[in-house]
């Protein structure tokens, strides 16, 4: 299972991400993500959410070859449509949100970080956005939640990565805990907040939105346009192929001279 939702006796959900090797969710696995945090808001017995995941990371993005080894658009505009859909459950998610961050933090992990209300991290955890890379744009929206503006645009254009302890010192990551120790941090700071007047909780979740200077959903729908575009011009097939070992750039070169 992708995608596991467990809702304990003190009002604390807890969502794990598994999907193993790396965490890198397929079109249906971002669409389960969202279902579970609008179920979780929907349940007036959850209080909170630690967002989390099992295995070597915490999310590396998108299922590249998922992508490369579909036929046309589908799986693209899937994922975009998925990873759209699953940001927006974070954040509009009823009540907090809280990411516990192992290993890497990849791409559409960000998204999900960067949506969430308090993120905590394990000392090995790192992030970064690759997106130009692979011949994607998306998730700067998410990124500038946790970074000055120079500093996310520098970590964009290169695609490097930032350890979660450099973070620390901007307040996007709240705490570092060994990694043994994360589900312990986030669990603490999550009973903090279930032990709170869940209508007063939640009400203060739907206040700090409303008064929040960026719509991070046009945002991050407006970075897709590009997306799409860089993919109508066959370059984003090309990058996918050296990353994935595929070869649909050549397939789709073939089909246009064809029907032509």
């Amino acid at each position: 299972m992708t995608i596991r939702s467990e809702l304990r006796d003190d009002g604390i959900r807890v969502v794990t991400m598994d999907h193993p090797p790396v965490n890198a969710l397929t079109v249906h696995g971002w669409y389960d993500v969202a279902d579970a945090m609008i179920e979780a808001g929907a349940d007036p017995a959850t209080k909170v959410v630690v967002l989390r995941a099992e295995g070597k990371g915490f999310n590396a993005g998108v299922d590249i070859k998922e992508m490369q080894n579909t036929t046309g658009f589908d799986a693209l505009i899937g994922a975009n449509k998925g990873c759209y859909a699953a940001f927006k459950a974070v954040y509009e998610c009823a009540v907090p949100v809280i990411a516990a961050v192992h290993g890497f933090c990849l791409g559409g992990g960000v998204g999900l970080v960067g949506n969430s209300d308090i993120v905590v991290a394990s000392d090995d955890a790192y992030f970064g956005v690759p997106e130009v890379n692979q011949g994607a744009l998306g998730a700067a929206t998410h990124l500038a939640r946790l970074v000055p503006q120079h500093l996310m645009r520098t970590l964009y254009f290169t695609a490097r990565t930032i350890p979660a302890v450099d973070l620390v010192q901007h307040g996007s990551v709240f705490e570092i805990a060994p990694r043994d120790k994360l589900d312990d941090l986030a669990m603490g700071l999550a009973a903090e907040i279930a032990a709170k007047d869940g209508r007063v909780i939640r009400a203060a979740k739907e206040a700090l939105n409303g008064i929040d200077p960026i719509d991070v959903n046009t945002s991050y729908r407006f970075e897709q346009g590009f997306t799409m575009e860089l993919n109508l011009m066959g370059v984003s097939d090309e990058l996918r192929d050296d990353f994935a070992g595929t070869a649909k750039s050549q397939q789709s070169a073939g089909t246009d001279k064809a029907g032509r």
